[in-house]
């Protein structure tokens, strides 16, 4: 099995379940393979995608969102 790289990431505008659902759809668009793994507590994504982090950062911008690194 291949091994992907897992990315964190500070997302400190997601506050509940619906931004969650929004930023993995938006992850999952930009790679249907990537597991995204979200807490609202923490706000803070981790995401194991083969997918370079600009193009999920640049997703989850285009989903209204601010990611940084974490």
């Amino acid at each position: 099995m291949e091994s992907r790289p897992e990315y964190r990431l500070l997302v400190p505008d997601m506050t509940c379940g619906h931004c969650v659902k929004t930023i993995t759809r938006a992850v999952q668009q930009a790679d249907p393979q990537a597991r995204v793994r979200a807490s609202t507590e923490k706000r803070q994504v981790s995401i194991d995608s083969a997918v370079d982090i600009a193009i999920l950062e640049a997703a989850i911008r285009a989903a209204g969102y601010t990611p940084a690194a974490g």
